[in-house]
């Protein structure tokens, strides 16, 4: 796993794992693990061999990626700069926070993606438009 950098809207979240003969067992508790209570969980999988997800940020919202299964990178861009971070394994977390543009690829075989999020699924926290993103960055800076 590469070392996340510091950064005040990325933070790498290590689960804990209780580790067994017969298998390992990682668990995650709201706001005890993650510092918000978990109001929506989703996954993805069967992504096709050079398929692309993501390509949005959130107003609001507050993620944590997960690799269940197989690996895929998380490209994740502040309007500044961009960073490109490979998950493959079950017990790391990528907590996003609000105003982080995030793009998903490179997806192995048999790879799934878990996705906890801070609040239920709500079109307008969406932006998924690269120009407005730049824009509301440029925009929140002047502040």
């Amino acid at each position: 796993m590469k070392q996340i950098p510091e950064h005040p809207k990325i933070k790498l979240i290590n689960f804990p794992v209780i580790h067994d003969r017969r298998g390992n067992l990682s668990f995650i508790e709201g706001e005890e693990h993650l510092p918000y209570d978990i109001k929506r969980v989703y996954y993805l999988y069967d992504v096709p061999s050079g398929a692309n997800r993501g390509a949005h940020a959130h107003i609001n919202t507050e993620e944590t990626i997960v690799a269940l299964a197989g690996s895929f990178d998380v490209i994740l861009d502040d309007g500044l700069e961009k960073k490109r971070y490979h998950l493959n394994r079950p017990q790391f977390g990528l907590k996003i926070s609000p105003g982080i543009w995030r793009e998903l690829d490179n997806f192995s075989s048999c790879s799934v993606c878990l996705v906890l999020a801070s609040e239920k699924y709500d079109e307008d926290d969406y932006i998924r438009n690269y120009k407005k993103f730049l824009a509301s960055v440029k925009k929140s800076s002047k502040k």
